[in-house]
């Protein structure tokens, strides 16, 4: 019965008609994904319209084919571009973008496409393997859990990020400033809107981050000299890193790849806090963490094995629970409902067969990624570099206002990206990393849900500390924010008072 239950899905997934719509997902994602402001959750909102007429079966692998490979095209133009084509890449850029300028944009990529399989083929396991006992543990997390989760993520992009940490502290802080425009989600109240309606549903986090981090970079490109503009190198004939390099990245591929799963596991989460956290943590456990930023394979392995572990982890409260793990997996729970399945435990037991396929189409959609974006993606990706600067920087201009104008067809939101272009461009000025700023207007709002919903309920702040998780996770985040401070004023103090006794 079960052979004959896995003969026929097998079947149904490698016949024509579904390779066919699995090759058109991935090419549809990796053309999504690697455009400035075009997210993988818009991608799966454009290709929803053309689901309705398709079989459940037919209609997920679609649909899982674009989501998985718009999650690793977001790191082409954080590459290339040094703008993140999906929020989960806003990481990636820190030494993607630097290794680009070696001359190694297409090795970069190619680190980044091996780190998107291994993590999505560990996700994919976990998924199918542990799905029901993950979603029980990500249940344990309340209100006051989630805050302190965001306070972690926050505090981890802090110290990742370039620069000192009071820095990156003060540019987070000013995210969370960011994070509160618009109207109060309890009373309904405009904060900051300044008397305009454009800004009462808040700053949407695509056009905050093109212009962060892609008019930011084109200022910048303008405002050097002919000597220091650069344009970042067309990359030498090798592709592909060796084996001993790549052996040596193993071990961060596969704890980015847990941690991705893992966070991405607990619902709204998302890949954010996943990538900020693998980079933290292979960041502390290296020997020179002082290279991190400077264009290293460790900072690109890590965040992209953590973002494409994400898609299996953020399909386990969706399969088990029926819970959306992130706005993507919201919009597959929305395909589901279009074709009469609600997701869930009842889904398990009435849809048995619809389950092995979903995790069929999910791994042929790894497969089929891994083919397409290392075949003909990275070498049509790399001719970009061929441009000439000023073309190239016009044409980084243009697509950066289309993309923030394509967000929701709203004037307001390419305004939004020229004025956090000037201040990104004004950060980079002031060496203020700018990481932490798009990261606190991400992370902000659900800072602020959590803990006023947890505040409401038990209407005394001790509730952080008596409950176990939230406890370790406040603890660790104020160590991770006081400690680098204490270290770097007692080196101070030592180097004052050995130049003081010398000089006597």
């Amino acid at each position: 019965m079960i052979h004959d239950l896995f003969t026929t899905i097998l079947a149904d997934l490698f016949n024509p008609y579904s390779l066919f719509l699995a090759l058109t997902g991935v090419v549809l994602g990796l053309v999504f994904g690697a455009l400035p402001g075009v997210s993988s959750t818009m991608a799966l909102a454009v290709m929803l319209p053309f689901t309705y007429g398709m079989e459940t079966p037919a209609a997920m692998t679609l649909m899982l084919a674009v989501f998985f490979s718009s999650v690793y095209a977001g790191s082409v133009s954080a590459i290339l571009l040094n703008i993140p084509g999906t929020p989960g890449a806003m990481i990636t850029l820190l030494d993607g973008h630097s290794m680009a300028r070696k001359g190694k944009a297409a090795e970069a990529m190619a680190y980044a496409l091996i780190a998107s399989i291994f993590g999505g083929i560990i996700g994919w396991v976990i998924l199918v393997l542990l799905a029901p006992v993950i979603a029980n543990y990500a249940l344990k997390f309340g209100s006051a859990e989630y805050a302190a989760v965001v306070f972690f993520g926050l505090a981890l992009v802090a110290y990742a990020s370039s620069g000192d940490t009071l820095r990156g502290l003060a540019a987070g802080a000013i995210g969370l400033i960011v994070g509160l425009v618009g109207r109060d989600k309890i009373t309904d109240v405009p904060r900051f809107t300044f008397g305009t309606a454009d800004l009462q549903g808040g700053i949407d986090i695509i056009p905050l981050a093109i212009g962060l981090f892609g008019i930011a970079e084109v200022l910048s490109l303008l405002t050097r000299s002919d000597d220091d503009a650069s344009q970042v190198p067309e990359s030498p004939a090798r592709t592909w890193p060796k084996w001993t390099a790549l052996r040596q990245e193993f071990p961060t591929a596969l704890r980015g790849s847990v941690i991705g799963t893992f966070v991405g596991a607990i619902p709204a989460a998302g890949s954010a806090i996943a990538v900020a956290l693998a980079y933290a943590c292979e960041k502390r456990l290296s020997k020179k963490p002082e290279t991190f930023g400077t264009g290293i394979p460790r900072g690109i392995v890590a965040p992209e094995a953590a973002n494409n572990a994400c898609v299996g982890g953020a399909l386990i409260p969706m399969m088990t629970l029926g819970i959306p793990g992130d706005s993507i997996t919201a919009v597959l729970i929305g395909v589901l409902l279009l074709h009469g399945l609600r997701p869930g435990p009842g889904l398990f037991e009435n849809q048995p067969d619809l389950i092995i396929t979903i995790y069929g189409a999910l791994f042929v959609a790894i497969l089929l990624t891994a083919l397409v974006a290392g075949a003909i993606g990275i070498p049509v990706y790399r001719k970009i570099l061929a441009i000439p600067q000023r073309l190239l920087t016009a044409g980084v201009l243009i697509l950066c206002l289309l993309g923030a104008f394509s967000v929701r067809n709203a004037a307001i939101d390419v305004w939004v990206a020229i004025f956090f272009g000037a201040v990104g461009f004004s950060f980079i000025r002031l060496n203020i990393p700018v990481l932490p700023l798009a990261f606190g207007a991400v992370l902000g709002p659900l800072l602020e849900e959590n803990l006023r919903r947890t505040l409401l309920i038990h209407r005394d702040i001790s509730v952080f500390f008596d409950r176990p998780i939230s406890c370790v996770l406040i603890m660790v985040s104020l160590a991770i924010l006081v400690l680098p401070a204490l270290f770097s004023l007692i080196s101070k103090l030592r180097t004052v008072r050995q130049k003081t006794s010398s000089g006597v």
